[in-house]
């Protein structure tokens, strides 16, 4: 077996681990990435991104922003419709901050793009990943590589970036772990159409939920709630504007533009923590720490926010001899986790219809929504939240 060495040996090339690494080597801290999948796949599995104004200020920082403004679109608000009529939450008026749509595969094309172009060691398309003596000052990380080779990376510190499945959180020890799993699920879809709605819009009806977004000028994203037990394939183009023009639809005449269907999934809808997010030199990042539902759109930010901590306390070990912020960073992180959580929470619980729900939850989750539009301190909380605070606060 061929050992090689290294500061920080980081687990995935996700948003997470390959943030992590780049500004590790923006202040000077060596780190190896492994990933179990190749560059391909990694740049072609299409997801969602909606990046808040702390993490569009970071891309930027990083030079890796370019691309957000032709690729994707800046938004200033976005809309909450319900009994037919649409009501525009102006973020940029209320709060001074904006979001961007920027799918999550584009971020890692630039990511991996940026890496490689400054010289990073990104191990692709490995396998038997493990991690030993976490507990110690000296952990490591082995694998088998792409040719079948047999390898181990000693580091100072592990970083788990590799996802919920990963093999970081699954060493873990004594994590707790807290799960809260929805009855209902979302049906997205990629077509191509005309745009529907100039922002993001969230729909909520005796139909059941809708959120209506853009990809480009003529590929639109778009989702639905269904059963998480649906198989897209029982789903004909018919049947799925169908149902999605029952959750826009009302008195105003407000109609989508439909299109043919070149992409369909059943996506659960799930909340998880995992507490603590570190052990010994074992740190956890990203989805291996956290995932939210997508209705509040923080799961990206949220690792960002985790990287953003991680990094300076690594940054302050090795340039301060301090490792204060490493100490501290499972319950800085979970601040922000759990209020992600919060929120996530309560926009999936506002909008959505479950299978337990009778007329008086659905008048109550209108009422809220007509609050949320109408009193001023609470459109303001709810653009606050929605545009994201600062990083690192």
């Amino acid at each position: 077996m061929t050992t090689t060495r290294t500061q920080v040996g980081i687990i995935g090339a996700g948003p997470a681990g390959l943030l992590l690494s780049h500004i590790l080597h923006l202040h000077g801290i060596d780190s190896v990435i492994v990933e179990n999948r190749s560059r391909a796949a990694i740049e072609q599995t299409i997801r969602a991104g909606v990046l808040e104004q702390g993490t569009i200020d970071l891309l930027r920082e990083l030079d890796v922003a370019g691309r957000i403004a032709t690729v994707g679109a800046y938004h200033h608000g976005f809309d909450l419709r319900w009994r037919g009529a649409t009501h525009r939450v102006d973020m940029q008026a209320l709060t001074g901050r904006s979001i961007a749509v920027y799918p999550q595969h584009e971020v890692l094309i630039d990511l991996i793009a940026r890496r490689l172009a400054t010289g990073a060691d990104i191990r692709f398309e490995v396998s038997d990943t493990q991690i030993h003596d976490f507990d110690s000052t000296s952990p490591a990380i082995s694998f088998t590589d792409a040719t079948g080779a047999a390898r181990r990376i000693a580091c100072d510190f592990i970083a788990g970036c590799d996802g919920s499945w990963g093999v970081g959180r699954k060493t873990l020890p004594d994590a707790k772990h807290f799960l809260r799993v929805y009855p209902f699920a979302w049906f997205g879809i990629l077509c191509h159409a005309p745009v529907s709605n100039d922002a993001i819009l969230y729909a909520r009806s005796q139909a059941g939920f809708a959120l209506i977004s853009t990809r480009t000028d003529n590929v639109q994203r778009m989702y639905f709630q269904c059963d998480p037990a649906e198989n897209p394939d029982d789903w004909s183009d018919e049947r799925i504007w169908t149902q999605l023009q029952a959750c826009v639809a009302g008195p105003d005449g407000y109609r989508l533009h439909e299109g043919p269907v070149f992409q369909k999934s059943v996506i659960p809808l799930r909340s998880f923590v995992c507490e603590p997010m570190q052990h010994g030199r074992l740190f956890l990042a990203g989805d291996a720490a956290h995932l939210v539902p997508p209705t509040g759109a923080k799961g990206l930010n949220l690792a960002a926010n985790d990287v953003v901590l991680l990094a300076r306390g690594i940054e302050s070990f090795y340039h301060k001899n301090d490792r204060a912020k490493l100490d501290s960073y499972t319950p800085d992180a979970l601040r922000r986790i759990w209020r992600a959580q919060h929120f996530s929470w309560w926009m999936t619980s506002m909008l959505h219809n479950a299978p337990e729900h009778n007329e008086f939850d659905a008048r109550r989750s209108e009422a809220e929504l007509d609050f949320v539009t109408t009193d001023r301190n609470a459109e303001t909380a709810l653009a606050s939240v929605y545009a994201g605070a600062p990083l690192g606060e």
